[in-house]
């Protein structure tokens, strides 16, 4: 199978609008549209992000890159969604709005892991919370009706992207419709979308009605009825959940209360031819086929449904062999076209060369937007994650085909931080992206990668196609830091660890030049039940690399420690499998401080898990062995105590608790106890006076400041060895 290829993204005919300038900012109101001498926008994106002119910010990509196109944009952001007022700042567009929630999720943005509401958001000028509604790109779109009803509305942005077929959410804890139905938008983009939408607005600006449109890569749309000329396979062709034959048939839906005459008539013109017959193996389907998920009603009562069409849906993701996924909702279809192709690494470096001022809209004035603060020296190298976590959506949204910029463009890119922005004293704060030393990494086989379906190249072993080269991310590091001006650059994205110690003269590189004496890294758990659930490698691969960064840390003199990260309350981890992290980690004399509880995020494999508690990693039965998932409070809150064992604000839980779960040998005062017993007189002391609490809080507070670890205070305690464990204490883990 060959790979497919895209046109150039660059190669459109510029629209007559080209003979302006590029603006200096986007314009975000009218008198800035005067400035510019436009009488209007042909494209207005809605943002629920303060304006930063970055290309790290989803709204500056794509309006730089249609003003390169020859389009005006024009930008509204965070407007007050209690009106349409603010929707008709700009006047009514020539083409379309552009509807995004932001660079994150509006419900992740606004709640915690345990549905608790954030006071602040990083991606607003002050930190201030509350100024998105939740569900953002929803009220976005309906409002944008509401001010000019004949004009298009356009979806995209991470939000849309990972709602854009029936999923579950967690915030509400049912199966919701695909955004695209709620939003009442005309079409959804979904992924990277810098192909999708230049070729959707030149469509558009040709005359092309938006309705017609259905043919366009990274798109989701809705129809009334399927082309007559497309062949229909039912999903479970392509992988039988098993005993659905003696259930109704789960991909009909039929209302009488909304049917009529008219719709069956519809319906009669235009047949389906049907795939009768299993597929066998690798089969290819005809190019005009398409797969039949179950329909959002079935989907949304049949948890075991559910998590079969995540299944499907995850391995349709590569865009080389990726089919149509179809999904009724109600009476309407859902189209769900093959992700877009890949950018080039050409097309990639002139994305990021955009004439992006690199600073926040002048609006602003003062006030600080934390995200912006957190990225204004950082440099965006590659996109894409062929890890496949199934907890992380990155995959979902930016595919798993890496795109990487040049040497060149990077290094331009850091001359221009050097030379623009403010405040910049020498030290870029990270060369990466979703996973830093992925830079250039793919398949070594354009013939094996186009017809691949696995979800990971990197479990449960490395792909013995996928090349684990790192010399092209060393080269680029060694270059960068010769840049004049610059007399440091750190690494700070998520590192794959496994990838990294098959190169070991890339973590020499790393280790010696670019740790400023700590390293995050996120072997997520120790347990292998609990590690096979996520796609994560086993303990054996971390002590590879921590050898290897000790050893080099050594070599260059320098004193250096590994932070991990670990995830609590995980699809499949039992109370056991944390108990036994909570002794790795004190056996490893680590006191974690930076705790996750697992976030069911739209689309993950992992929020299937949650949701139907069986496994799409494999075939899903009804019949399935019945996945364990912490889901309520307590199950979740206790698996995050046991993270932090060492923390006495987590002591009377876990006294409680451990010996319920038969653990009750953890608790007292031997060498291996994770909590201390509770001491007689303070439990009398506790009941008798007021002053017990205070005597208490004192205790804890001189136990806590004893136990602080190096992560805290920077220093190391004389009476730890952080991240030193104990050869005789040591488990002998081989790499999994």
């Amino acid at each position: 199978m060959s790979q497919i290829k895209a046109p150039d993204l660059f190669s459109y005919p510029k629209y007559w609008a080209e003979c302006y300038a590029p603006a200096p900012f986007l314009p975000t109101t009218r008198e800035e549209m005067e400035q510019l001498g436009w009488d209007s926008c042909d494209v207005i994106i809605i943002s629920g992000d303060a304006y930063v002119d970055h290309p790290s910010f989803g709204m500056a990509v794509m309006g730089r890159l249609l003003e390169a196109q020859g389009f005006r944009v024009g930008i509204i952001t965070q407007p007050n969604w209690t009106s349409a007022d603010d929707f008709k700042a700009l006047g009514q567009p020539n083409l379309y709005f552009g509807i995004t929630a932001g660079n994150m999720d509006s419900l992740i943005n606004r709640y915690t892991a345990d549905k608790r509401m954030r006071h602040d958001d990083a991606y607003t000028a002050g930190g201030m919370g509350g100024k998105r509604p939740d569900r953002a790109v929803i009220v976005y779109s309906q409002r944008c009706k509401e001010a000019y009803r004949d004009t298009p509305v356009v979806l995209g942005g991470i939000e849309a992207s990972l709602r854009r077929i029936a999923q579950y959410d967690y915030w509400s804890d049912k199966v919701r419709r695909s955004v695209l139905m709620d939003a009442t938008a005309d079409i959804l983009l979904y992924g990277n979308a810098e192909r999708a939408i230049v070729e959707l607005t030149h469509r558009l600006a040709n005359g092309e009605a938006i309705e017609a449109i259905n043919d366009l890569r990274g798109t989701t749309i809705l129809s009334s009825a399927i082309p007559a000329d497309y062949i229909e396979v039912d999903s479970t062709r392509i992988d039988w959940p098993g005993y659905i034959e003696d259930l109704p048939n789960p991909y009909e839906y039929k209302d009488v209360a909304t049917c009529d005459k008219k719709d069956d008539a519809d319906n009669a013109v235009q047949p389906l031819r049907i795939v009768p017959a299993p597929l066998k193996g690798k089969e290819k389907l005809p190019d005009e086929a398409y797969i039949r998920l179950p329909s959002f009603e079935k989907v949304s009562k049949d948890p075991a449904l559910y998590a079969h069409a995540s299944r499907v849906l995850h391995q349709e993701s590569n865009p080389h062999n990726a089919r149509i996924l179809v999904q009724k909702h109600g009476n309407r279809e859902l189209w769900v076209n093959p992700p877009p192709i890949p950018l080039t690494t050409s097309e990639m470096d002139q994305v990021f060369g955009l004439p992006y001022q690199r600073i926040p809209h002048p609006r602003y004035g003062q006030e600080k937007i934390p995200a912006y603060d957190m990225i204004k020296f950082s440099i965006n190298i590659m996109r894409g994650c062929f890890g496949g976590c199934t907890f992380c959506s990155i995959t979902e949204h930016e595919g798993r085909i890496i795109q990487s910029r040049s040497h060149e463009s990077v290094i331009n890119e850091i001359e221009e931080i050097r030379d623009k922005v403010p405040g910049f004293t020498g030290a870029i704060s990270d060369l990466g992206g979703p996973t830093s030393n992925m830079y250039h990494l793919n398949c070594n086989d354009p013939e094996i990668q186009s017809s691949c379906r696995k979800l990971s190249c990197v479990y449960p072993v490395i792909c013995k196609n996928l090349d684990t080269d790192h010399s092209p991310t060393t080269q680029l590091y060694r270059k960068a830091r010769k840049v004049k001006g610059v007399h440091t650059v750190s690494i700070s994205s998520g590192l794959r660890y496994d990838l990294a110690v098959e190169d070991p003269e890339y973590v020499r590189e790393l280790v010696t030049y670019h740790v400023g004496g700590y390293l995050k890294i996120a072997p997520e758990h120790s347990e292998e039940g609990t590690l096979s659930m996520m796609m994560k490698p086993g303990m054996g691969t971390y002590d590879a690399f921590k050898k290897m960064f000790e050893r080099f840390s050594r070599e260059a003199g320098k004193k250096q420690y590994l932070i991990p990260y670990f995830i609590a309350a995980h699809p499949g981890c039992e109370d056991e499998d944390m108990v036994n992290l909570a002794q790795w980690l004190k056996r490893n004399e680590f006191k974690v401080d930076q705790v996750q509880t697992f976030y069911p995020s739209p689309m993950s494999l992992a929020t299937a898990m949650y949701h139907s508690d069986k496994n799409p990693l494999k075939k899903v039965t009804y019949k399935s062995e019945k996945l364990y998932t912490p889901k309520n409070d307590d199950q979740r809150k206790i698996q995050k105590a046991l993270l932090r064992y060492h923390d006495p604000v987590n002591w009377p839980l876990l006294r409680q608790k451990l010996p319920e779960m038969g653990f009750a040998h953890l608790v007292g005062d031997g060498k291996n106890s994770l909590v201390p017993a509770e001491e007689e007189n303070t439990k009398k002391t506790l009941s008798r006076s007021k002053g017990g609490a205070k005597q208490t809080k004192r205790n804890a507070s001189s136990a806590s400041k004893r136990s602080t670890d190096l992560a805290a205070n920077g220093k190391k305690p004389k009476s730890q060895k952080f991240n030193k464990p104990k050869r005789k204490q040591q488990r002998s883990l081989k790499p999994k």
